[in-house]
């Protein structure tokens, strides 16, 4: 590629957590490269803040667990983080009566299996256990192609070496397979919720859309486990700051950059453009495609992202009860807790809201981060107790904001939801802040639009792809069989808009530094 106008070989549009592996890549390797942030810090959605004035607690504002980062990533790039594992998978209250619910203990088989028996039975425990041991060829086959160009699918089906379980999980809806692995709507939810993070959908969507999102959250790490980030999610960011500028990586904030050229000039305002010989967009679909008619070019329309949740930060004096006396709270909440989240309710809270209402109940799922790594407190907060709480609202989405449903009814209705199953009411036990403010926050679908730059509140950037190529791809440019093409030659998306971006993982980054180095030779 001709370097004669350019400023640098690459110049990454957007500072989040993939832009900053891609820069850290191509810096390893010798190439100038510049990231452009519009806000003052680094790291996009994977960030850590307080949230409350004069609160000593720095959460994981908005992503919150990792999976999909591979070992790869952080071996190549020294990244220094500890990962830790939950001992408990999952706790789900039953709807009928949250008296009882589904302890899953991945330390523990009987206490597992006693679990179920309380709810449902011992023959549902064992069918639970081997769904989960079935899609362990799934997660061993495909996340180990994750970095490296798009895969083969009669490959990887191969070499999963179970040809009804691809077929139902690639080729037709996922409530197909649950139905038939599953006896009860309450284990089919707890299977199903994976499926619908951030995506809206149901069980026999025939977009498969729900598919797509159960697979890579059941995928990761080879594994499927989700680990608790020691520090939060800012520590990931800090760390590969820390490796991109250690290699040379220029990092600018407070840097909005208002066009890409297809020749590779991008225009920052208030600034003087630079030029790459290559351009990588570490931004959205949607935003990137805008960048690019403002420069010039000849892009089609596409459909705008619609993410589907509502997050919640909240910090409380300490766990509240539960209804069911035979889980300690600090069990309960320790893993993912599940909340009004059977197939059917989850079904149910689809059809709410496909007609512009706000399900109710609403589903959520829960965790206490600080049970499994209490730095994010400060010393006085940890002694007293207190404890921090996520709250991921499904079925929300951006559809129901955008026509005039607010934050305060939103976070209403989830924490209706939650106290329908816990032996207590959670508001009196929120902490207050200095000046008297509950320290409870809410982040929106049109919150993410308006503080990210995430169209839609999508927090995919867009639907997810399957990760591998598909009948039909062209696989005759490096950006193409890496999954990081856009339709201009010189601009590759190294954000959750690549073929198998989603998620924080570092794969987008990572992928499109590997087409960009063979681009540049």
């Amino acid at each position: 590629m001709d370097a004669a106008a350019a400023t640098h070989d690459v110049v990454i549009v957007g500072g989040g957590h993939n832009a900053l592996v891609a820069a850290a890549y191509l810096a390893l390797a010798g190439r100038s490269v510049v990231v452009l942030e519009r806000l003052d810090h680094l790291g996009g959605a994977a960030v850590s803040e307080r949230p409350w004035h004069g609160v000593d607690a720095r959460l994981s504002r908005y992503s919150y667990l990792v999976s999909l980062l591979p070992g790869r990533i952080v071996d190549d790039l020294g990244l220094r983080l500890e990962l830790r594992r939950r001992r408990y998978s999952s706790y789900t209250p039953d709807p009928h009566d949250p008296s009882r619910g589904i302890l899953v203990d991945t330390m523990d088989a009987a206490a597992t299996r006693a679990a179920f028996a309380r709810v449902v039975s011992d023959g549902e425990a064992d069918r639970f256990a081997a769904f989960s041991e079935r899609l362990a060829p799934l997660a061993r086959a495909v996340f180990p192609s994750m970095t490296e160009p798009l895969p083969d699918p009669r490959e990887l089906r191969r070499r999963v070496g179970d040809d009804a379980l691809w077929h139902g999980v690639v080729e037709a809806p996922l409530g197909d397979l649950l139905r038939a692995s599953l006896d009860s709507d309450i284990a089919r939810g707890i299977a199903l919720t994976d499926g619908l993070i951030g995506t809206f959908s149901y069980a026999d969507d025939p977009s498969l859309r729900q598919n797509r999102c159960f697979l890579y959250h059941v995928i990761g790490g080879g594994t499927g486990d989700w680990d608790v980030p020691v520090g939060g999610m800012g520590q990931v960011t800090a760390e590969l700051e820390r490796a991109a500028r250690a290699a040379g990586a220029e990092l600018r904030t407070r840097q909005t950059v208002t066009a890409v050229s297809p020749d590779g000039e991008v225009t920052v305002e208030g600034s003087s453009a630079l030029r790459g010989r290559l351009v990588l967009s570490g931004v959205g679909a949607a935003v990137l495609r805008d960048l690019l008619r403002a420069g010039g070019a000849d892009v089609a329309d596409a459909p705008r992202p619609e993410g589907a949740q509502l997050k919640a930060n909240l910090l409380l004096r300490r766990l509240p009860r539960l209804r069911d006396g035979h889980v300690p709270p600090e069990a309960a909440f320790a893993g993912t807790f599940h909340i009004n989240e059977t197939m059917s309710q989850l079904d149910d809270a689809h059809a709410t809201a496909a007609a512009g209402g706000i399900p109710s109940p609403l589903p959520a799922e829960i965790y206490c981060h600080s049970l499994t790594d209490p730095s994010i407190l400060g010393p006085e907060l940890q002694a007293s107790g207190a404890q921090t709480i996520t709250l991921f609202g499904l079925q929300v989405p951006h559809r129901l904001v955008a026509g005039g449903i607010g934050r305060d009814d939103l976070l209403a209705a989830a924490e209706r939801s939650l106290d329908s199953v816990l032996g207590e009411p959670l508001r009196p036990l929120v902490h207050e802040a200095p000046d008297g403010a509950p320290c409870i926050e809410a982040r929106t679908t049109a919150d993410l639009e308006d503080s990210l730059g995430m169209a839609g509140g999508d927090i995919f950037h867009g639907p997810l792809s399957w990760p591998w190529a598909e009948d039909g791809d062209a696989l005759d440019t490096p950006a193409r069989r890496w999954g990081v093409e856009t339709p201009v030659d010189r601009v590759l998306v190294c954000g959750s808009s690549a073929r198998r971006g989603g998620a924080v993982s570092g794969i987008g980054g990572h992928n499109a530094a590997m087409a960009a180095l063979e681009l540049l030779g």
